[in-house]
This record gives C-alpha cells, structure tokens and sequence, in this order.
C-alpha cells in the first residue's frame, strides 16, 4: 500500500472506533475500507484484522466509562461472551448472511419503533427485575448476542444496549458502558478463532489498533458529554444506516 492508503485506513480506524465507542457498528466502516484499500487481503483475514483492531478500541472505551459509569455486572457476562462469540466465528461458514439479513433488519426496525414510541425507556433508572431472574436473562441474553457477534455481527453493540437497557430498567448511559465490556469480549473470543484459522494480518492490524483507540477514547467521552440522550440518537441513527446497509446487499447478493 502507498501512503494514501495507509492514510485512508488509519483515519477510517479511528472513525471505526469513535463509532464503535458511541453505539457500535465499526465494522461498517472499517472492513469495506480494508477490502477496497488491500484488495489481495482474502474476507476473513479483513473480518479477523478488523477484530484486532476493534478490541483494542473498545477496551479502550470500556474502561474510560467504567471509570465514570459504575454498571451492574458480574465476570460471568465476560466469560460467556466471548465463548459465544468464539463458538459463532467457528461455525460462521455454516449459515449464508442472505439469510440472516431480513431477520435482523426486521430485529433493528423494530427496535428503532420500540425507541421512538417510548421517549422515556432509556433516560432513566426504574425498577428492575427480580434479582434471581435478572441475572439468569441477562446471561441468556449476552449468550445469544455474543453468538450473533462472531457469526454475522453488525448491530452488537446496540443490540446488547437494549438488552441491558430492558433487563435491568436502567439508563441509556449504564448499559451503554456495560455493552462496551461485554463487546470487548465477544471481539475478543472471534479473534482468537479468526487467529487460529490464521486470517489476522498482525501488522495492519496492530497499526490500525492504535488508530481505533485514539477513535474510541473521543467516542467515550462523546457518550459521557451526550449522556443517554445521546445515546438513544445515536441508537436511532444506527438503525437507519443499518438497516439501509443491510438491505441494499439483501438486493444485490
């Protein structure tokens, strides 16, 4: 690659992150802009470079908003989110993304309404479900969505914002900063797989981390300044892009 191109890549990693940070969808910006930049790099070593990446960027933002936002969490979420995730990369090849497509721009769409039509749900705290069963959905919950992350991945991050955001009755702000920990983990536990199959270019990747921090460290305190009111905007915005993104290759593939 020339310096143009090392240019474009760093500047869309730390665009990558500053997104990633906010509510996630990084990978939209970051892999089309890999496989258009290094055209002989193979799909999944462009998926596996831009894990890299992506997990040192969303640590990164995890832990700027742990410092400042004290979520309801355990290890547990950690642990059982990267195993999903680990266990969705492994078995991606399995399932064709024209399928999964519609059924997750029907799952965005209809989050996007449950958003508009409730102005209150998500800025402010409530009471939340009993403490017995809150644990045990939000388990199942990170589960399916951490497996969702390694398999296909696009929306994760908002996906596990409602989820905390309806499990737990709490703020916008809150399950934002726990979806941050838990997606570094779900990145994590695909990249370990995409690194045994041996589709990470490390040196990319490694350039591109440092891009995607200083992206998620602006993007971290764009979420703290905003507050939730922020976050459900942004919420709403990544639908639309979303989902327009998502069925324009429904067209074409």
């Amino acid at each position: 690659m020339d310096a143009i191109g090392w240019g474009a890549l760093i500047a869309g990693s730390a665009l990558a992150g500053w997104v990633d940070a906010v509510i996630g969808g990084g990978g939209l910006v970051l892999i089309p802009l890999i496989l258009s930049v290094a055209p002989g790099l193979a799909p999944a070593t462009a998926l596996g470079t831009n894990k890299l990446a992506a997990v040192f960027g969303t640590a990164s933002a995890a832990v700027t908003l742990v410092r400042r936002v004290r979520p309801r969490f355990t290890p547990f979420y950690v642990v059982l989110g990267a195993l999903a995730a680990g266990t969705g990369a492994a078995t991606a090849s399995l399932l064709d993304d024209a399928v999964l497509r519609p059924v997750i721009i029907v799952l965005m769409l209809a989050v996007g309404v449950y958003v508009v039509f409730k102005p209150s749900f998500g800025t402010e705290e409530g009471e939340p479900l009993g403490a017995r069963w809150r644990s045990v959905v939000a388990l199942l919950a990170v589960a399916v969505i951490g497996f969702y992350d390694g398999i296909f991945g696009p929306g994760t991050g908002m996906f596990l914002i409602m989820a905390f955001t309806l499990i737990f009755s709490q703020s916008f702000l809150r399950s934002a900063t726990m979806s941050k920990v838990v997606n570094t983990s779900t990145n994590l536990g695909a990249l370990v797989v995409f690194a045994i199959g041996g589709h990470v270019h490390w040196q990319l990747g490694l350039v591109l981390a440092v891009a995607n921090i200083v992206g998620a460290q602006v993007g971290a305190r764009t979420v703290l300044g905003g507050g939730s009111r922020f976050v459900r905007y942004a919420l709403l915005s990544l639908v639309i892009v979303m989902s327009v993104h998502l069925s324009w290759q429904q067209i074409v593939s």
